[in-house]
């Protein structure tokens, strides 16, 4: 009797460990998105201690001294993409968002780990815009302030912001980079160049599980005319209504269904990939 009574508590303490567990995960599954955000967060505010900071409006601008003469227009450019975007979106985040300025590409590549031969001018990821100073790929002789509006990356990068904060983070990728791409189009005017070669357009399965692993022009370029004939046959608001959807947690396939009652394989067909 002493033994059986003995084995009581020692059950219920499992049992209430595991739910305890159980608990567990399913809040940290539910806030999943939040936790990677607040983590790469506390570890990008780490990495660069050492630079400056200026606060704008909107923003939390971080970047070393070599940067200091272009941090204005950084500031002006990043305020302006804030207003034209969320305007666009008809949305606006809950708090100031991170850029921050590497000094040169090597040091940017280094924040995600990537190889120092991986080249980009502007990179989001987890509510942190990542930016390589100007002074890497404009001119002297340029009006530099000019070309960083127009060519650079802060609309198209703060575009994928607003994208990852209205769906937490629930988006395929070719879908995030067809509305950036969308975004800077449309005010900036500017456009990747056409792929090259040609090749067989990508099935939105393929863009959807291997994006990275894709020729990167015709990936690219085929995510921008997925969303301009999304807008153009069922209007701009389709897509803030399919962003909704996926923000309830609604697949991308799903979403699209919802919204405008076309799935992938339709899609498919209507632009004749794969």
């Amino acid at each position: 009797m002493s033994a059986f009574k003995s084995a009581v508590p020692y059950k219920n303490g499992a049992f209430l460990l595991l739910l305890i567990i159980i608990l567990l995960l399913v809040l940290i599954s539910r806030n999943s998105h939040a936790l990677v955000r607040a983590w790469v967060a506390q570890e990008t505010s780490w990495k660069t201690a050492h630079f400056l900071q200026k606060d704008s409006e909107h923003f939390q601008i971080r970047y070393s001294v070599v940067d200091e003469d272009y941090v204005k227009v950084i500031e002006d450019t990043a305020e302006d993409a804030y207003m034209r975007v969320t305007n666009l979106f008809d949305y606006e985040p809950v708090e100031k968002s991170i850029i921050i300025v590497y000094p040169d590409s090597v040091s940017l590549a280094k924040s995600f780990g990537w190889e120092k031969d991986q080249k980009a001018m502007g990179v989001y990821w987890a509510g942190t815009i990542r930016l390589l100073s100007p002074q890497q790929w404009i001119s002297p002789i340029d009006d530099w302030s000019a070309v960083f509006a127009r060519e650079g990356p802060m609309y198209h990068e703060f575009a994928h912001l607003l994208v990852d904060d209205i769906t937490g983070g629930n988006y395929s990728r070719w879908f995030t980079e067809g509305i950036a791409q969308y975004v800077e189009k449309k005010i900036t005017g500017f456009e990747f160049p056409p792929p090259v070669k040609g090749g067989t357009a990508y099935t939105f399965q393929q863009l959807e599980s291997n994006f990275d692993q894709l020729d990167q022009q015709l990936a690219y370029r085929q995510s921008l005319q997925a969303v301009e004939f999304i807008i153009d046959k069922y209007g701009e608001e389709s897509l803030w209504n399919i962003l909704n959807c996926l923000g309830r947690g609604y697949k991308m396939d799903e979403a699209l269904i919802k919204s405008i009652d076309i799935d992938y394989k339709m899609l498919e067909r209507e632009l004749n990939f794969g």
